[in-house]
C-alpha cells in the first residue's frame, strides 16, 4: 500500500475527455453519467441520484485537512458544485474510495436523503440532510416516488480493521417506468438473481476493476457481465476503474475485457469513459 502511494502521488491528475450536461436531461426517461470510479449520476423519472460520491483527488485517512491516500488518476468529470441537488445519495458501503466524507460534506443538504448499508451512518453528520436511512439486505424504503430495496453482495464493510460490524449493499432502484440495479463493490456471486424481478431492469452499474490479486474481494469483467446478465439488465454501465490504481491490471484491460465478454451484445455495454452520459 505504501508502494503504491509513493508512485501514484507523484503524477498529474489529467481532466476527462467528456464533460456530462445533466442540465438539459429531461424529467421523462432514464439518464446516466459516469463522473468517475463508482460515482454515478442518475436522472430516474426526473429524480436526481448520486451513488457513492467521491470528489476528492485522494481517498484514504483524514488526518485533520489532509488525506493520506491513493491519488486519482482522471479528474471527475463534474465538481460538486457543478452537479445538480442530488434528492437522494446512495453509499454502498464505507470504504473510502466509496465513502468519501470530504465529499459527502461538501454535498450535504437538508433537502437531500441518504440512503446507507447497515451500522455505517455514524460516519455522516446525519441533522444535515433531510433523512438517513440504513438498509440491510432486503429491506426496502420509499424517497419520493423511487423504491430501493438493499440487496447482497459478495465484499466487506470495515472502514478500518476494527469496525467488520459494518454492514455492504447493492441496491435496486424502482420508479414508476424504470429500474436500475447498483452493484456496489463486490466479488462473483449468483446473488444477483434476487435483483430480477417482473420488470426487467433497464440499466445495471457494475465494478469491473481492482481484481488482481484481489479477485476474493473484486468481480473481474466477465464475472461483473455475468452477473449483470443475472439481474436481467438491458444495459451495463461498468464502474470501479479507470479512476484510482487499486489493482494490478492495465489501466484499460477492464473495459476490453468486459466489451470482449459482451460478444455481439457489446452495444449494451453504454458508457466506457468517464464524462460519458447514458439516455433511454
Amino acid at each position: 500500500m505504501l508502494r503504491q502511494m509513493s508512485r501514484s502521488n507523484s503524477h498529474r491528475v489529467i481532466p476527462p475527455l467528456h464533460s456530462p450536461t445533466p442540465s438539459a436531461w429531461p424529467e421523462q426517461g432514464l439518464h446516466a453519467a459516469w463522473l468517475g470510479h463508482s460515482t454515478v449520476l442518475l436522472k430516474i423519472d426526473g429524480i436526481i441520484v448520486l451513488t457513492d460520491p467521491v470528489f476528492s483527488e485522494k481517498v484514504g485517512i483524514e488526518i485533520g485537512p489532509v488525506t493520506v491516500g491513493i491519488k486519482r488518476l482522471v479528474a471527475p468529470a463534474l465538481s460538486c458544485h457543478q452537479l445538480p441537488r442530488p434528492d437522494l445519495i446512495l453509499l454502498s458501503h464505507a470504504h473510502m474510495d466509496h465513502f468519501d466524507r470530504p465529499s459527502l460534506r461538501a454535498l450535504e443538504s437538508l433537502k437531500t436523503t441518504v440512503i446507507t448499508a447497515a451500522n455505517t451512518s455514524d460516519l455522516l453528520r446525519v441533522r444535515r440532510y433531510a433523512a438517513v436511512h440504513e438498509l440491510d439486505w432486503g429491506q426496502e424504503i420509499r424517497v419520493g416516488r423511487l423504491t430501493i430495496r438493499g440487496i447482497e453482495v459478495n465484499h466487506w464493510g470495515a472502514r478500518v480493521r476494527t469496525d467488520s460490524y459494518r454492514g455492504y449493499n447493492g441496491y435496486v432502484i424502482e420508479g414508476p417506468k424504470h429500474r436500475v440495479v447498483f452493484g456496489g463493490d463486490t466479488a462473483f456471486t449468483r446473488g444477483f438473481r434476487q435483483a430480477k424481478g417482473a420488470r426487467s431492469t433497464d440499466l445495471a452499474i457494475m465494478p469491473i476493476g481492482a481484481y488482481e490479486p484481489w479477485i476474493r474481494y473484486h468481480c473481474n469483467p466477465e464475472q461483473a457481465w455475468t452477473m449483470a446478465q443475472d439481474c436481467g439488465a438491458e444495459y451495463v454501465l461498468p464502474v470501479h476503474h479507470q479512476t484510482f490504481v487499486l489493482g494490478h491490471e492495465g489501466y484499460r484491460e477492464p473495459i476490453e475485457r468486459l466489451v470482449r465478454a459482451a460478444g455481439p451484445k457489446s452495444d449494451r455495454v453504454c458508457l466506457r469513459e468517464i464524462g460519458q452520459e447514458f439516455h433511454l
